[in-house]
């Protein structure tokens, strides 16, 4: 969990520069993080599901 928050963190202080020197940021437009996102979920729902079901894979 660490790592996730200084990943963040130096995530918004490289935006916070980006936006004082007044460059655009080189990341992928929002819609793009947000599908990424949706991914990430999607990956990890099964496994939740299955989990809180009991379900196994045998």
């Amino acid at each position: 969990m660490k790592a996730y928050i200084v990943s963040l963190l130096v995530g918004l202080v490289v935006g916070l520069f980006y936006n004082v020197v007044n460059v655009k940021s080189p990341a992928p437009p929002t819609i793009a993080l947000v599908g990424l996102l949706g991914m990430l979920g999607g990956e990890h729902l099964i496994p939740l599901v299955r989990s809180l079901f009991g379900f196994s894979v045998n």
